[in-house]
């Protein structure tokens, strides 16, 4: 598995957003598959973000209650996609803040910790996402190359794009 990050690994040169789309589109392409998708993958990535935003921020570090492991996690995602694609790293950004608001507001309307939430839906969407592929008879694609659990969010993305005819 090549690094993006390898100077010596032409992959990020190599491969468009498109290209990226087409691969991971490859093993996507059973209905039931691609519902359960439309579910578990919006819904691993908020609860993602919810477990990164569950952890306790040093002191130094709380400036105020957007500023923790969540947001700080954003700057690897947001190079990750404006390597690829510009239009998908604003609507992959839109989505991101949408999800730490989302986690903002959390508390405001439940006593159970946001992080057990989390923990508890991570868990029920990945079961969701190997049965759709058990259903699929592929794979996931990130047992191929890793990058690929940031292009399932980006795939969901450009079918929106696409019914919006914004091109990305």
């Amino acid at each position: 598995m090549k690094d993006w990050l390898d100077p010596r690994s032409n992959m990020a040169e190599a491969r468009s957003m498109q290209d990226w789309l087409d691969s991971y589109g490859e093993s996507h392409q059973n209905p039931l598959n691609k519902k359960i998708h439309w579910v578990a993958v919006p819904l691993i990535f908020l609860t993602i973000v919810g477990l990164l935003w569950s952890i306790p921020v040093p002191e130094v570090m709380a400036v105020n209650e957007w500023v923790n492991f969540a947001t700080i996690m954003l700057i690897p995602v947001f190079i990750f996609y404006a390597r690829l694609s510009l239009p998908l790293t604003i609507g992959m950004t839109l989505w991101c803040l949408s999800c730490y608001a989302m986690c903002n507001l959390y508390g405001s309307i439940t006593d159970i910790p946001l992080w057990q939430s989390s923990l508890v839906i991570f868990v029920l969407a990945w079961i969701g996402q190997f049965y759709g592929h058990k259903v699929e008879g592929e794979k996931p694609s990130f047992f191929e190359d890793i990058q690929y659990l940031m292009i399932g969010p980006a795939w969901l993305m450009s079918f929106i794009y696409d019914k919006l005819g914004i091109k990305y």
